[in-house]
């Protein structure tokens, strides 16, 4: 256990944002969001997952919707305290810790909120090891863990629970519910056992956030490459170098769905990349061939400086680094790649590991 102060929070949303695969939403929200909970309600204790009882009731929180919606409509908190507390009130039981759903900007973030807010330890851990765009794609949900019941709220006060018969009609309906709430809401769900926490988190997630997003800075400060750095953290490669000519972006469905271009610089010259994305980056294709896809990570990284760059912030002119790494082995299970696989998501091209 150890304490997270506002002065540990640079360093974890950077490195949020960079596992959240273009994900996750702004990590400068998210900071901000947590920052100021921390400032009016003192540190919070993170925990190792080794820590907790079996029979501790462990319920996450986060954001769901548009990340593109999220730079406009800038959540509050108040929602995420609602949802956990409506969801307490659901299963007749308080939460003795919460946990992050995902690596992402935005959603690695949020957790703290909530836990400052209601004073509960934060688990060292998340249910993906990077950001997925839809909320059944959890490695709890291989390990038969139900989504539901969950509750949802928004900055007005409103508040829906939901009871499903499956985790993936838990995502249709709480999309919905989404899309009315303005494209963004808090969700509470997945209730967990410290022992389910255990089998069916990754461990160490918030850690390697914090130790990605230093290695970016350090290397900055120090003149040397921050994308190399970032890099060797992730034990991924730079897969493509070059710069953002064309961005189709738009919300649709209850998602940010869109493609960037990229022209080759230098290795790169002569060779374009597209990369596809649904909230989070899905495929990346190099003259006509793909070269990574989902469930694998595909982060976009700014040459100069390191500083991730999510879905929503994509612009022309942008010089970027392309990095391909390595998933949580469990998504490359015959059920993860049926969960969170290429052909989830449409496309028809096999999946070949990083």
């Amino acid at each position: 256990m150890r304490e997270i102060t506002p002065l540990d929070l640079p360093d974890m949303a950077r490195g949020a944002a960079v596992l959240g695969t273009g994900g996750g939403g702004d990590p400068y929200v998210g900071r901000l969001l947590a920052q100021q909970a921390l400032l009016r309600h003192g540190p919070v204790q993170l925990v190792d997952p080794a820590e907790i009882d079996d029979d501790a009731v462990v319920i996450p929180t986060a954001f769901m919707g548009a990340p593109t919606v999220m730079l406009e409509k800038l959540p509050s908190g108040v929602e995420l305290t609602a949802a956990l507390q409506a969801l307490e009130q659901l299963i007749g039981k308080r939460a003795a810790y919460t946990v992050s759903i995902e690596a992402g900007g935005l959603n690695s973030l949020i957790p703290f909120v909530a836990a400052a807010e209601l004073g509960l330890p934060l688990i060292d851990a998340d249910g993906m090891g990077r950001a997925f765009p839809e909320l059944q794609m959890l490695l709890p949900t291989l390990g038969g863990v139900a989504a539901t019941p969950m509750a949802i709220a928004d900055e007005r006060g409103n508040a829906v629970s939901l009871e499903t018969v499956s985790n993936g009609w838990a995502e249709r309906f709480a999309r919905g519910v989404t899309i009315e709430m303005g494209c963004s809401a808090a969700v509470s769900l997945y209730v967990l056992t410290g022992r389910q926490v255990k089998e069916h988190m990754v461990h160490g997630t918030m850690t390697l956030c914090q130790r990605l997003g230093a290695a970016i800075r350090e290397a900055g400060a120090e003149h040397r490459d921050p994308v190399a750095a970032a890099t060797e953290v992730m034990g991924g490669r730079v897969i493509f170098r070059g710069k953002i000519v064309d961005v189709q972006r738009g919300t649709q469905g209850g998602f940010a769905r869109g493609e960037a271009v990229l022209e080759g610089l230098a290795d790169d010259l002569g060779s374009r990349m597209e990369v596809a994305f649904q909230n989070e980056n899905l495929v990346a294709t190099r003259d006509g061939e793909v070269v990574v896809s989902v469930p694998d990570l595909i982060c976009l990284l700014d040459t100069d400086t390191g500083e991730p760059v999510t879905t929503e912030t994509l612009r022309y002119g942008l010089r970027v680094s392309v990095v391909a790494a390595p998933c949580d082995p469990r998504w490359r299970s015959t059920e993860g790649l049926a969960l969170a696989g290429p052909a989830y998501f449409g496309y028809d091209h096999e999946y070949v590991p990083v």
